[in-house]
């Protein structure tokens, strides 16, 4: 311990020559992450445990209450948390997507005595296998985590799954299999390129070629001869644009006109679309993993979006989710029809062999738009599905339908029942025919009758987030409230705020072209010539709504000078009755304001940016070394000087951050006078004006500059290989396939595979700001808007009981960053027999959950033990003293409400409610008082 106590001395010391602490007004930041499997019981089916993601808590609820659910404890884990599996009786595991950790939780003590170190984005977990090991998925590197529950600090097998994004987890009955549904697994639609006006660019104009089913006609016709609906006559011809395709059973590729595009995309002809002979994009959806062996097997072809997994009393495995119909062309064609809500059936045995069923027979797709009471019968955006113990009905959730249906072994619906807002985790206690489903966005749980499908009762608990969230959030997620057919929302595409990683071609050749009047046109620079908008734009991939208000104009070619001007498209491309009001169009801005971009995972704790990164998967391209070759290792920070002036690395003409400000991407909301940026007004819905550009050879001449946070989440489409995980990736069109092939095409002058893969570092690397500012006086490097992300540490942990000199380590590590302002940090555990909690507040010191009392560092550090264990979490700037010592904020600390025989998660309540709080709420609270 004299090490550590040398060390907090030290860092106290550091402490005074650094600024003082400066947190952001912000003591809720909205990540906007999804559930996965928040619910579950103790196998003796005493305990339900529940994720309650924005308190960042484990709920603990007794079920053998005569007076229903009651609250037992309430226990800090890490930041969003997702999932929750109980292991035993006594103990459970809880997976924290943000802190990409997992905590172990002693439901006996209710408090957290390890925490497991994850991959990035982790999203579930289950125990199988023989000895039982834990497998966890983490979702953004693609990987599951194989880990032994009896020394969870030990280095995990990492096993690689050929999909992208797998999340939800389930085990055979017999714990020899684990199934992982990958939820970003595609549909089998592929772009082919069409729209560009470069020679020599990627990709090849595949559309236009006279090799082609339509002999090179671009745009080819939709219906036979003839596009439905009619073009409009007085428009001028369409500009040439790619074309999405969909692969069949056959491993035939057909547009949505029955062209048959098969020899351009992956036959003899397939270099004519940038493609490799034999090229393929297997669209696999459930991951069967042996847990003998660690082989993977997968079944394929059932949906695009697979949400949620269960398995069947027979052993055959059920996979809920949604698939697009993408490849079909024009919003007046997919009005309300654009998606189908399903129900796959695998038989792991045999998995090539399955059946999909839709979920909503009810539903024929012939019009865009039904009666409202036949709306009201869909179920929509599924997120949770379970079987009773004798497999002959199944409860599926509806997130976006806020009900929860019934079906037979076919597919059949036999009844449904609406609950709270925005279900996703259900879970059955078969002993007494219940039912219990977590209402996400209503901060609930619903309690049913397992064999009449009625709601007996519905328990809320604490939810911290601020009413523009609450209020606003049903706009984009309600299907019932926002579709024609009640089983389609905003949230369809932009899933969980984000995006579907497809592309839509939403024109329409009827429609009329759109003027560029009060647009900020090139900044001022001496850019081409701009062009109207043609309603024929072509495809479009699905673009993240994180922190897109304020960074108007809107949508890839910036045709949408603010968020209501998206209004139509509830009934355009919906097919509802009606649009928002503009009460309602405002709540959705103010929870679309929220949204924030999550920690950064290429960025070192520090947040800096990374100097030796490596790059899987990401390739030459054959400009410097032949094609195809892994890549080097990248170094951000030459990344940064290649993306800045002096280089000008935009034919010598421009700097990459002449229009990509930092920190976000975006261009300026100014226009350049010849001496200085001169920035823009706001517009009558108080919209900004950033810049679209001319220049990107493209023959959507006019476009918006787009933000680069989110490039890592498109990685997966690599055209320089046989095989791609995706069908889309980069630019507007998703047509280019790679960084490194963004970097390299034919407008752009790197001299070296070194210096692409030090860009692809830096691209990767660029959400989470603290990256250099412009001038206002330089007209290569503008000064650009802020952005809402996040500092990479945020949400990191570590757990003491003994602990190790590495350990501690990071706790200074911790305690410095929080010094400088940059994050929060908080502790919650047990000290002297209570749980407890503690922020951080400069100096060395920390302030307890009682207003009288301070602790220092070493001190706190002093008291651990096992037993008495603590667990540090880097938080958000501005949410520590939420997170750590004032739950409810309402000026009270909580261990002062607990003394007082009050609720801290219930602002300024002096009734007697609860016994204990802090690393655990623990005692009886009676559930009429929740």
């Amino acid at each position: 311990m004299g090490v550590v106590r040398r060390a907090v001395v030290s860092l106290c010391f550091v402490a005074l020559l650094l600024p003082g602490m400066s947190h952001a007004s912000e003591s809720f930041v909205n990540w906007e992450t999804p559930h996965v499997h928040p619910l579950d019981l103790t196998p003796d089916g005493r305990l339900l445990l529940a994720v309650n993601t924005a308190d960042n808590r484990l709920l603990v609820f007794d079920t053998t209450s005569r007076k229903g659910l009651a609250l037992l404890a309430s226990i800090p884990v890490g930041l969003d948390p997702v999932s929750v599996r109980a292991r035993s009786n006594t103990e459970a595991w809880v997976v924290n997507h943000v802190s990409d950790s997992v905590s172990i939780v002693d439901l006996r003590r209710a408090t957290v005595t390890a925490t497991v170190h994850t991959d990035d984005e982790p999203a579930d977990v289950v125990f199988a296998g023989r000895p039982e090991r834990a497998f966890i998925t983490c979702s953004q590197v693609n990987r599951v985590l194989v880990v032994d529950p009896r020394r969870p600090d030990a280095t995990p097998h990492r096993l690689t799954l050929k999909g992208e994004d797998p999340r939800a987890l389930a085990v055979s009955p017999d714990g020899r299999f684990v199934y992982a549904a990958i939820f970003e697994s595609g549909n089998g639609t592929t772009i082919l390129g069409g729209g560009s006006l470069i020679p020599d660019a990627y990709p090849p104009n595949a559309v236009s070629d006279a090799r082609g089913p339509y002999g090179g006609v671009n745009p080819p016709p939709n219906a036979g001869t003839s596009f439905v609906p009619a073009r409009n006559p007085s428009n001028p011809p369409p500009p040439p644009v790619g074309l999405i395709v969909r692969k069949n059973g056959r491993g035939q590729w057909f547009d949505d006109n029955r062209g048959d595009w098969t020899d351009l995309v992956s036959g003899v002809n397939a270099s004519a679309s940038g493609r490799l002979q034999g090229w393929d994009l297997p669209d696999r959806d459930l991951a069967i993993i042996d847990t003998a062996s660690l082989d993977v097997t997968y079944a394929t072809r059932l949906m695009n979006l697979n949400m949620a997994l269960a398995v069947h009393p027979s052993g055959t495995v059920t996979v809920v989710g949604t698939d697009a119909r993408n490849e079909v062309r024009f919003e007046p064609n997919v009005n309300g029809r654009f998606l189908r809500v399903l129900m796959a059936t695998v038989d792991p045995r045999r998995p090539s062999s399955s059946t999909v069923k839709d979920l909503n027979p009810h539903l024929d797709y012939a019009t865009p738009t039904v009666p409202q009471s036949v709306r009201d019968l869909s179920i929509g955006d599924p997120r949770g599905v379970v079987w009773n113990a004798r497999g002959t009905r199944a409860f599926v959730t509806g997130l976006g339908s806020n009900n929860v249906v019934a079906v037979g072994q076919g597919g059949a619906r036999l009844g449904q029942v609406e609950v709270g807002e925005g279900p996703t985790g259900i879970v059955l206690d078969a002993g007494r025919e219940r039912l219990y489903v977590l209402n996400h966005f209503g901060g609930s749980i619903s309690v049913l009758n397992a064999d009449r499908l009625e709601e007996l009762s519905r328990v809320a608990f604490f939810d911290p987030s601020p009413k523009a969230i609450k209020v606003g959030r049903k706009h984009l997620y309600d299907t019932h409230k926002t579709s024609g057919l009640g089983h389609v929302s905003c949230a369809s595409c932009h899933v969980d705020g984000r995006m579907d990683r497809l592309a839509w071609d939403l024109g329409d050749p009827s429609g009329t072209v759109k003027a560029l009047d009060g647009q900020n046109l090139g900044m001022g620079l001496p850019l081409p010539p701009f062009e109207a908008w043609h309603p024929m734009k072509g495809p479009m991939t699905t673009q993240t709504l994180q922190d897109i208000i304020g960074k108007e104009p809107l949508h890839w070619r910036g045709d949408r000078a603010s968020l209501e001007e998206f209004n139509p498209a509830f009934e355009g491309l919906q097919g509802d009755d009606t649009q928002l009001t503009p009460r309602e169009m405002s709540e959705l801005r103010s929870f679309l304001a929220t949204l924030t971009f999550p920690p950064n995972p290429f960025r070192n704790l520090d947040n800096s940016l990374p100097r030796d990164l490596p790059l899987p998967g990401h390739y030459t391209t054959g400009r410097f070394a032949p094609v195809g070759k892994p890549l080097p290792n990248g170094d951000a920070t030459r990344g940064l000087a290649l993306f800045r002036p002096p280089r000008l690395l935009a034919q010598g003409l421009f700097a990459c951050n002449t229009c990509h400000t930092f920190p976000s991407g975006l261009a300026v909301n100014a226009q350049w006078n010849g001496a200085q940026w001169m920035p823009l007004p706001k517009g009558a819905m108080g919209e900004s004006h950033h810049a679209l550009v001319s220049t990107d050879g493209s023959t959507n001449v006019t476009l918006k500059v787009p933000q680069l946070r989110n490039l890592y989440e498109k990685v997966g489409m690599e055209l320089t290989q046989k095989e791609s995980l995706a069908g889309f990736a980069f630019i507007h069109d998703g047509s280019v396939d790679s960084l490194s092939r963004f970097i390299t095409e034919p407008t752009f002058n790197p001299e070296s595979d070194q210096e692409v893969a030090d860009l692809t570092a830096l691209l990767l690397s660029f959400a989470g700001s603290e990256l250099p500012r412009g001038s206002a006086t330089d007209m290569f490097l503008p000064p650009g808007p802020d952005s809402k992300d996040s500092h990479a540490a945020v949400g990191q942990q570590v757990t003491l009981s003994s602990a190790t000199p590495a350990q501690f380590v990071r706790v200074l590590q911790f305690m410095s960053l929080a010094e400088q302002g940059k994050v929060g940090l908080v502790a919650k555990g047990v000290r002297q027999g209570e749980p407890r909690g503690f922020t951080y507040v400069g100096n060395g010191v920390f302030q307890s959950d009682r207003a009288s009392e301070k602790v220092g560092a070493y001190l706190l550090l002093a008291g651990i033990r096992p037993g008495a264990e603590l667990t540090y979490t880097v938080v958000p700037a501005g949410s520590e003293r939420r997170i750590g010592v004032d739950q409810d904020e309402d000026g009270m600390l909580d261990r002062d409400e607990l003394d007082r025989g009050r609720r801290p998660d219930r602002p300024y309540d002096g009734r007697h409610l609860v016994e204990a709080e802090g690393a655990g709420q623990v005692g009886p609270v009676a559930t009429a008082d929740l």
